[in-house]
């Protein structure tokens, strides 16, 4: 009885793996790049753009995110959101020399909204240019990014477009667990699809977008988005509704300063949003957790404890497993080798899924930078 069930759960793990490998918009390519040039930034007008950046509790990453927005061209106007830091952020930032910088004092968190959107809502009211960058505290940008930016923005006609920031992948945690949060991303939210306009998906990535000031004026500001906790694609999919087109795409030319040296700094990153992308459904929680242990649980057992065939079955998903996995691996520039680990990488990533539905039935929808968001009674 038992082999006869590992078969057929070896046959429809082989059968997942098939359509994730062959589907048309092959989500696990990493087909979707941008790359800054650094002479574009020689010389490059600028004055017709603003950076917004939202800062709490910044101050090991903010100098160095200032200084690569001096490099980037000419005319440039900043606006930095001190969102009520306790560390010195807003100080370090005014003795950067930054020309053209505005450090705002944020207001006090209001009601209903949470603090990147509510700071970056408060920045939107000073812009006065007709296009905004949203960039995180934490990313760095090279030398000609945001002149690239303007120029596929005007090229393709993209009302807005977002870079997935190429994030730390130092410590033995971000080697297993990073590259998968971006492989898991793009699955989830194919690039591809978004970027063609598909009326299902609407990708972005908040760390680094460029986005027209027309635009969020005809969304209503980022008020259209005030609670979300996947605020990126929700401002993508604003844009989308409001006739916009979008693009996503990853990138080696905004990196983040963020590092994790453990796994529950990486927990915390995956927790606050993991169960709102199955929107907070038990249902969907169910089907997630029943996939997922299909897809990465069945293969090592099939191919351990299996028959003859189950063991093929079982081999044949987890080199499939690894080929999606490849290319993720190999842009960043990580060993080949960590793809065998998609069992153990799977479910990590499904306990920590599981943590974050525990955490919302405990009441707290969402927690960052020192923030809870409780949920509705």
């Amino acid at each position: 009885m038992f082999d006869s069930i590992l078969l057929w759960l070896a046959v429809a793990s082989l059968v997942i793996w098939l359509g994730v490998v062959l589907q048309p918009w092959l989500p696990w390519l990493m087909r979707e790049r941008f790359a800054a040039e650094p002479r574009d930034a020689e010389g490059a007008d600028l004055s017709d753009t603003t950076v917004i950046v939202p800062a709490r509790n910044e101050a090991e990453s903010i100098h160095e995110t200032l200084a690569a927005l001096r490099a980037q061209g000419q005319g440039l106007s900043v606006i930095l959101v001190d969102d009520n830091s306790t560390d010195g952020t807003a100080d370090i930032a005014r003795a950067s020399g930054l020309e053209r910088l505005h450090v705002l004092t944020g207001a006090p968190l209001a009601d209903g909204w949470t603090g990147k959107l509510w700071a970056l809502e408060q920045a939107r009211q000073h812009v006065t240019t007709p296009r905004v960058v949203l960039l995180d505290a934490d990313i760095k940008i090279a030398p000609g990014t945001i002149a690239g930016l303007k120029h596929k923005a005007i090229a393709e006609d993209r009302a807005l477009v977002s870079l997935m920031a190429h994030l730390r992948m130092a410590s033995l945690a971000e080697k297993l667990l990073i590259p998968a949060f971006i492989y898991f991303f793009k699955l989830l939210y194919p690039f591809a699809l978004s970027n063609a306009g598909s009326r299902w998906i609407a990708a972005s990535a908040g760390g680094c977008v460029l986005i027209e000031r027309a635009t969020l004026s005809r969304i209503g500001g980022f008020g259209a988005l005030h609670d979300a906790i996947i605020d990126d694609c929700t401002l993508a999919r604003c844009v989308r509704n409001a006739g916009g087109r979008t693009w996503v795409g990853v990138t080696r030319s905004a990196i983040s300063l963020r590092g994790y040296d453990d796994i529950s700094g990486i927990h915390g990153m995956v927790a606050r949003s993991a169960y709102s992308q199955l929107r907070y459904s038990r249902w969907l929680l169910g089907i997630c957790t029943v996939a997922m242990i299909v897809m990465f649980w069945v293969p090592p057992v099939a191919l351990l404890v299996g028959g003859p065939v189950t063991d093929a079955l079982g081999a044949l998903a987890w080199i499939l497993m690894a080929i999606s996995y490849l290319p993720t691996l190999l842009f960043y520039r990580q060993a080949g080798a960590w793809a065998l680990a998609m069992p153990i990488i799977g479910t990590v990533y499904l306990v920590m899924t599981w943590s974050s539905a525990a955490r919302y039935w405990r009441g707290l929808r969402s927690a960052w930078r020192g923030r809870d968001y409780q949920r509705d009674p």
